[in-house]
């Protein structure tokens, strides 16, 4: 018989060996091809056990099936299922459409999968161990799943489109020769991209994906110690919320979900640097007992992305920053000890409506925060946190951060402008505590009337003047706009004669700071 002939009659081909003429009636069958063994030590594809030739079957007879494959048997749907089997030579699918199901559980390959520009149904290998996976542009209408997966030399999703899921839920992947574990630029995800409890060693590099709902790293491990970012993200697109928080193990657990209170939990951690700049995110950013390992140049940016929530409750991280310039989000749920330290935290640009803090922090630490982000004066996060608190009805605490901002800019300032400066909050506070402007000239009136109670006065006109009053020449002296008729009547020699001049400085000095603080008001409003 033609080699065609055979195939299309369903006849096993005459080379086939033994394990391949098993799975040729398995594809027509529908039904799995087993060849595990039952010892779970020898049939774990990881592991070290070798695999002889009774569970082996060639590359090519695989693609022969997926590609030019026998009919179905009457009644059922040709699929290719493997479970426990060896594939030997490289599996080559490049620009080969597959209409079967594909399903390969605990299965090894001696080589690289080649399914550039191929298009699917769907794809699923589970707890499989593959060299590498290479997918640029490759198309499923369903789902790829590649849970438990051990990649040795890299996956690249490079502008491929996953119809529905892409699930690499505790896949262990190591990079490649570009030193990226995955390099899936331009990806798109028609639902869910889930990798929880994912290890990662090298960079996982999702620039420019898109996903249409979730993107789940719950519990992931991302280490790159190789390069400077190990997860590099920019303009990333997720429908919903991006997840970097913990995940549930050691039991059962429901993927894609927070886990119960009492679940044994595994962070989501990260050694290396984190780039989400532009990303946009549907509902939120999700921080939340994340732990981040930076050196000194490593840093978690969020430039100008944009959601309506940010999370930011993870570990401070110890070295590295923090860069939120031109971010903008509704929401900031924080936590006092989540930030991290003077110098390493960047919020030029920085929107936020709604601050909600998770548990304690005070007025005092949410300044020590802004301060903590302005190395250099910079009164736009003053300004910004303000509105919030006064938008949220925080009308003292407005004030205080608008104070505090005042006396960050004195620091700037030249020695005459920050001895004005001085002048100003020691009377005044910038015009933000307008109480004290009557507090200072109720002192300065009493002590001017006590003292001009013991002054020789000599009157200007002998022949008609008002009655001598202390208090009335105090006050007189004390306000620079208001004549009360006491100063021009009467002459004053020696040390009262100075005591005058200074209540009019003083008195001048006091209305100055008020006119300015008010003015500062009336522009805040």
């Amino acid at each position: 018989m033609t080699e065609g002939a055979g195939i299309r009659a369903g006849d096993v081909p005459d080379d086939a060996t033994a394990a391949e003429a098993g799975m040729w009636q398995a594809f027509r069958n529908g039904s799995v091809y087993d060849l595990s063994s039952g010892d779970t030590v020898v049939d774990d594809p990881h592991g070290g056990h070798p695999w002889g030739p009774e569970r082996t079957v060639r590359a090519r007879f695989v693609c022969w099936l997926l590609l030019d494959g026998p009919p179905a048997l009457s009644g059922r749907v040709a699929s290719l299922k493997l479970t426990g089997v060896q594939i030997s030579g490289t599996l080559d699918l490049a620009g080969g459409t597959i209409t079967p199901f594909v399903e390969l559980k605990g299965c090894r390959f001696e080589h690289e999968i080649l399914l550039p520009e191929a298009r699917f149904q769907t794809v699923r290998l589970v707890d499989c161990s593959v060299p590498r996976l290479e997918a640029a542009r490759v198309h499923t209408e369903g789902d790829l799943h590649l849970p438990r997966c051990r990649f040795h030399n890299g996956v690249r999703l490079t502008d491929a489109h996953i119809g529905t899921d892409l699930l690499l839920n505790q896949a262990i992947v190591y990079r490649d020769r570009t030193g990226r574990s995955i390099a899936a630029d331009g990806m798109t995800v028609g639902q869910d991209l889930q990798a929880e409890l994912l290890e990662s060693h090298g960079e996982l590099s999702l620039r420019s994906a898109k996903v249409g709902v979730s993107l789940s790293l719950r519990g992931a491990r991302l280490a790159n110690p190789y390069s400077r970012l190990a997860l590099n993200a920019p303009q990333l697109t997720v429908g919903r919320t991006l997840y970097l928080t913990p995940a549930g193990v050691g039991g059962p657990w429901l993927s894609g979900t927070t886990p119960a209170r009492g679940t044994r939990i595994q962070r989501f951690t990260c050694q290396g640097g984190v780039r989400l700049d532009d990303g946009r995110f549907g509902d939120a950013v999700d921080l939340e007992r994340a732990r981040f390992t930076f050196t000194d140049d490593q840093e978690l940016s969020l430039l100008r992305v944009q959601a309506p929530e940010l999370r930011f409750l993870g570990e401070k991280p110890q070295r590295g920053k923090v860069v939120l310039s031109g971010a903008r989000v509704v929401n900031l749920i924080d936590g006092k000890d989540s930030w991290p330290g003077p110098g390493n935290l960047h919020m030029g640009g920085f929107v936020y409506e709604n601050l909600v803090p998770q548990g304690p922090f005070p007025l005092d630490a949410r300044l020590d925060w802004v301060a903590a982000a302005t190395a250099e004066y910079n009164p736009e996060p003053y300004e910004r946190l303000a509105t919030v608190l006064r938008n949220a009805g925080e009308d003292e605490d407005a004030r205080e951060v608008l104070l505090a901002k005042q006396r960050r800019r004195r620091e700037s300032l030249p020695v005459a402008a920050k001895l004005w400066g001085f002048a100003q909050d020691w009377t005044v506070a910038y015009g933000y505590r307008p109480g004290r402007a009557a507090v200072w000239m109720a002192v300065l009136w009493a002590a001017g009337s006590l003292a001009f109670a013991h002054a020789d006065h000599v009157p200007v006109n002998p022949s008609g003047h008002p009655p001598w009053s202390p208090a009335l020449f105090a006050l007189d002296l004390l306000l620079p706009v208001i004549d009360l008729g006491q100063v021009g009547q009467w002459q004053l020699h020696g040390g009262w004669q100075w005591l005058s001049v200074a209540l009019i400085l003083l008195g001048w000095i006091l209305a100055t700071t008020v006119a300015a603080g008010a003015t500062r008001l009336l522009r805040r409003g």
